[in-house]
């Protein structure tokens, strides 16, 4: 779903990514980074849980530094977490939450302000949440919070957003608004992540970067989306379904006990 041409900036990329090895305390958790993000593109980024996502993210909002190699981010990145991981009982409203985002900009002693309040109220119309400002962050719905979140970090001028797994315990619906919010994102000029374990999605945006514990493979979903990529990205999570000539994905909190070829996403 598209509902506007990306405006890609083919110029300096917002991330460049060269012989870049990450990772805790010395050892290496993600190694094998080669890439160039251009600005105003949408990536997928796809792995196995513990394959690497996460630590990408860290890396890139400045949290750790490469082990190897170099990671140069020319944007500001700031990051969108999944809406589950969000406290719903402090009594704040969406206004407030967007408002966060220009904490990082201010003096400790500093609070936000008439100007930061305004940045944050233009960031909620930006998402389409400007008429949920006075609403409390815990009365929206799952697909509302997202989009509070996504206006947070847009407060604090981000220009490369980095969104982990938004689609999590969303119904259609707001899926679709999110899709949209995401391509609107790119045709206005950011960068935005996904981090996500729905292929037939990142197909449909601009790149796709493969990750488990190495990078795999990095480029147009067309080309990077094969069945030995795949393979090689989720490994064991593969499986064959019953009847079809297709490969299968387990989610990502897959049981034992689940029936591999009902739970199975299709890819060709």
């Amino acid at each position: 779903m598209r509902s506007a041409d990306p405006k890609i900036d083919r110029g300096e990329p917002a991330v460049n990514a060269a012989h870049t090895t990450l990772g805790y305390g010395g050892r290496p958790a993600l190694d094998g980074l080669e890439f160039q993000l251009p600005r105003g593109c949408r990536v997928g980024v796809l792995g196995p849980n513990g394959g690497g996502k996460t630590t990408l993210f860290r890396a890139l909002l400045g949290e750790i530094t490469p082990l190897a190699g170099r990671l140069d981010v020319a944007v500001r990145a700031a990051t969108v977490a999944q809406t589950d991981r969000s406290r719903l009982d402090y009594p704040v409203s969406a206004l407030d939450v967007a408002t966060m985002g220009s904490l990082a900009r201010l003096p400790w002693w500093k609070r936000p302000g008439r100007k930061e309040r305004a940045r944050a109220r233009a960031s909620l119309a930006e998402v389409g949440m400007e008429q949920h400002a006075r609403t409390g962050f815990g009365d929206l719905s799952g697909g509302q919070r997202q989009r509070v979140l996504i206006a947070r970090a847009l407060t604090t001028e981000a220009e490369l957003l980095l969104l982990d797994e938004p689609f999590t315990g969303l119904d259609t619906s707001n899926e679709q608004r999110l899709e949209r919010l995401i391509d609107e994102l790119g045709a206005a000029g950011r960068t935005v992540m996904i981090a996500t374990h729905e292929v037939e999605q990142a197909r449909r945006w601009d790149l796709v970067l493969c990750l488990n514990h190495t990078q795999v493979a990095y480029g147009e979903p067309r080309e990077a989306l094969t069945r030995p990529v795949l393979e090689a990205t989720y490994g064991e999570h593969i499986v064959e379904i019953p009847g079809e000539p297709e490969l299968g994905v387990l989610p990502a909190h897959h049981h034992d006990e689940e029936s591999p070829a009902s739970e199975a996403r299709s890819l060709p």
